[in-house]
């Protein structure tokens, strides 16, 4: 008899750090968190939640951005004209934006064992508000504020942007600037050619909207991965605003910051901590039948919550070569030895993909590694245990009565 089965679970957590964003000279850091918790009442969705607050734009129209998957801050990056705008100037001394809309990827890593993820970002919109030196009426003697500002550029105005950029919904404007917002489906130059004379302009502000994708947290360890990409900004840069109005920033950072929160729960049910091993059919048919039993055995069923990779193994009282010795009570002898396997839910495979039903476990603390395809809620489970014949003969002894005991602890490790 397997008198005791103890469970054992190890599951860290970690918290994220605050902060939106640091200005510092010549750069800006922005902070993008998410966070992956398994929720039980959507178990098939496994995807990061995107914690970070918006801001800008997408912060005051988040449909709006949302049509497109985008999320949006608003960064302190400030461009201003180094001499004035002019008609007919080339297109990289007039207002001219070129954003890195491609997706480009970053190196996450946990920040506790160094495991490493990619994440992928784009930048799919941009904003602003540009000021002007004058009324947009006092530079064109066009009355009425957004007319006068239709009437400063040649075609359109800028509630209207030039492709490849695509309009927003929303855009407003004053007597001296006008707030807008395009999306950038494709990486190429968007800009606008002036009708007038502009002595001087600046854009005040940087709407950022971006999309990210990120890997897949079921098979990632729990913990914070942290890692960043740099965007360089100026002309010819990633956020090129052309030769004219030129950043006050040499860079901006975008720092990740992912949360994995993994679940692995263990429930067995009443009674299932004491396992006794017994032929097939149980002893009565062996007394009846006067045959040895082949073998002796359990079933203990559990059921388990899993969202990521886990390992387990077994610790003996009485250790043996890859099995537990049970003890003869009377005499003291180990002479029999229970081997432990498991089957688990069709959902949770080895890493190599296969199925587990019946894979042997050791007592080495390397233990078997498994992988869940989507988190598993209160999934049942089985673990066998079994005393082989050739140790089933030494046990039974005609004219000898014989008790046998010994403590297993099955562990499973969510730190693999």
């Amino acid at each position: 008899m397997v008198s005791a089965v103890r469970k054992c679970l190890k599951v860290s957590t970690f918290f994220l750090c605050s902060g939106l964003y640091s200005a510092a000279a010549f750069a800006i850091t922005q902070e993008i968190r998410a966070t992956y918790v398994p929720d039980p009442a959507n178990p098939l969705k496994n995807t990061f939640i995107n914690q970070t607050p918006q801001s800008g734009y997408c912060g005051r129209y988040p449909n709006d951005c949302k049509r497109f998957n985008l999320m949006g801050v608003s960064l302190p990056l400030r461009f201003t004209s180094v001499q004035p705008v002019r008609p007919g100037a080339a297109e990289r001394d007039g207002a001219m934006f070129k954003m890195p809309a491609q997706w480009r990827s970053l190196t996450v890593r946990n920040i506790v064992t160094g495991e490493a993820e990619t994440v992928e970002i784009r930048i799919g919109g941009f904003g602003s508000r540009y000021l002007l030196s004058d009324t947009a009426s006092n530079l064109t003697g066009v009355p009425g504020d957004y007319e006068a500002h239709n009437a400063l550029w040649l075609r359109t105005g800028w509630i209207t942007p030039p492709l490849p950029c695509r309009p927003a919904a929303m855009a407003s404007s004053g007597p001296d600037f006008f707030q807008f917002f395009w999306f950038t489906p494709a990486e190429d130059v968007c800009s606008k050619q002036a009708a007038y004379v502009i002595p001087w302009m600046t854009y005040e502000y940087l709407d950022v909207a971006y999309e990210f994708r990120t890997p897949n947290p079921l098979g990632m360890s729990t913990g914070i991965y942290a890692g960043e990409l740099v965007y360089a900004v100026g002309p010819g840069q990633d956020i090129d605003t052309g030769d004219n109005l030129l950043p006050d920033t040499s860079s901006l950072t975008f720092r990740f910051l992912l949360d994995v929160q993994h679940v692995l729960k263990i429930d067995i049910p009443p009674g299932g901590n004491k396992v006794a091993l017994v032929p097939q059919g149980g002893w009565q048919a062996w007394l009846q039948q006067g045959s040895k039993p082949a073998r002796l055995f359990r079933d203990q069923t559990f059921n388990i919550s899993a969202s990521s990779r886990f390992k387990m193994h077994f610790e003996c009282q009485f250790a043996a070569l890859g099995a537990c010795a049970l003890r003869d009570t009377v005499s003291g002898a180990t002479d029999a030895q229970v081997f432990l396997s498991v089957s688990l839910p069709d959902s949770i495979t080895d890493l190599a993909g296969q199925p587990v039903k019946r894979r042997p476990l050791s007592n080495d603390p390397s233990g078997v590694a498994f992988q869940p395809t989507r988190f598993m809620q209160r999934a049942p489970a089985t673990l066998h245990f079994e005393i082989p014949s050739v140790y089933v003969e030494q046990m039974l002894q005609p004219g000898k009565g014989k008790r046998y005991l010994g403590n297993v602890t099955v562990i499973w490790d969510s730190e693999v």
